[in-house]
C-alpha cells in the first residue's frame, strides 16, 4: 500500500495542476463561482497530497535518486527548486485563499499573481520528479 503512494502524489499534484489552469481561466472570464470552487478543490487536492507525501516519507523513509550523468544534476536542480518553493508556497495560498473567501479581491489578486505560479510550478515539477525517480530508471 505504502509503495503505491508515489503514483497516488503524482496523481494529485498533476490533479492540483490542472485544478489550477482551469481555475485561472475562469477568473479571467470573469466567472468568479466556478473560479472560486476550482481554486479550493486545487487547495483540497494539495492538501491530501502533503498528507500523503508525509505518509509514504514516515514510513518509507528518503529514495534515493538513481540516476547517474548529465540527468543527475537536472534532476538535483528541479528538486532543490521544487522543494524551495513548495515550502514557500504555502502561506501564499494561505493568504491568497483567506482574501478571496473574504472577497478581498484586490489583495487577493496582488498576492495571487505569486502565489498562482509558483503553485503551479511546484504542482508541475512535483510530476516531473515523480518521473525521473520512479519511472526513468
Amino acid at each position: 500500500m505504502i509503495d503505491a503512494l508515489p503514483a497516488v502524489n503524482a496523481c494529485l499534484n498533476a490533479a492540483s495542476a490542472i485544478l489550477l489552469l482551469a481555475g485561472r481561466r475562469k477568473a479571467r472570464a470573469g466567472k468568479r463561482i466556478a473560479h472560486k470552487r476550482l481554486m479550493i478543490s486545487a487547495f483540497a487536492v494539495s492538501s491530501l497530497f502533503l498528507v500523503s507525501y508525509i505518509t509514504y516519507h514516515a514510513f518509507h523513509g528518503t529514495t534515493r535518486f538513481p540516476g547517474s550523468g548529465f540527468i543527475r544534476p537536472v534532476y538535483f536542480a528541479i528538486l532543490g527548486s521544487h522543494t524551495l518553493l513548495a515550502a514557500a508556497v504555502v502561506p501564499l495560498v494561505l493568504i491568497s485563499l483567506a482574501r478571496g473567501l473574504k472577497d478581498r479581491i484586490p489583495a487577493h489578486r496582488n498576492i495571487a499573481r505569486i502565489a498562482y505560479p509558483v503553485w503551479l510550478y511546484v504542482s508541475v515539477t512535483g510530476v516531473v520528479i515523480y518521473i525521473m525517480l520512479y519511472r526513468l530508471f
